[in-house]
């Protein structure tokens, strides 16, 4: 796996939608003096508060929207070159809405990471903690999980707990979630930017 072992911080690229508070956690750990990886750009889909925080950054940044483009290959090839062009070691989804294709997976195959608010395979999807209050479940969470073609379906890298209390709402549950989800992905992000993420197969060991 891409490493900082060399000495020069790995380069992170941010793709994120909306509200970016899961990239501005990256960004933040990032101006650490012994951080392990830079970010060196933001890629969206859509103009958003997200590119405004790495803007103001003072990142590079590129809006990719889908309706500047006749299909989603050629939104997909678009983005794939974009994000090539930054020169990434690793691709951090951070909110980022849109399901990768096939020229970016493999183009960057087992150096994207995503987080989901809940723990995988339970409750994928663009609802997720609407879906885990709707069933009951006492414990919820969070998962960073390596990127493939499907829904939320690739690698689990790590997972936190989180309790639902018994007056939780679908927006009390999900602050809570996201605490934990910032810190886990900058945890996991470090470890990659070391070299300590072992993938073998649908097993994702930390060394």
């Amino acid at each position: 796996m891409v490493s900082a072992e060399s000495g020069a911080p790995c380069r992170v690229v941010l793709l994120a939608s909306g509200a970016g508070t899961l990239a501005q956690s990256v960004l933040d750990s990032a101006g650490g003096s012994d951080c392990p990886y830079r970010v060196v750009g933001l890629v969206s889909d859509r103009h958003c508060e997200a590119v405004s925080r790495a803007e103001d950054a003072g990142l590079s940044t590129i809006v990719i929207r889908p309706a500047d483009h006749p299909d989603r290959s050629a939104w997909d090839s678009a983005l794939t070159e974009a994000v090539c062009g930054m020169r990434p070691d690793w691709i951090v989804s951070a909110g980022f809405m849109r399901i990768l294709g096939e020229a970016f997976l493999g183009e960057f195959a087992g150096r994207v990471l995503n987080t989901h608010p809940a723990l995988l395979p339970s409750f994928p999807g663009a609802h997720a903690v609407r879906d885990a209050l709707a069933y009951g479940v006492m414990v919820t969470g969070c998962t960073v999980h390596l990127v493939d073609a499907g829904v939320d379906t690739g690698p689990v890298v790590a997972q936190c707990a989180v309790d639902v209390l018994s007056d939780d709402t679908e927006s009390s549950l999900h602050e809570r979630i996201k605490i934990v989800e910032r810190e886990l992905l900058v945890d996991i992000l470090e470890a990659a930017a070391r070299g300590r993420l072992h993938i073998e197969g649908r097993k994702v060991h930390l060394s």
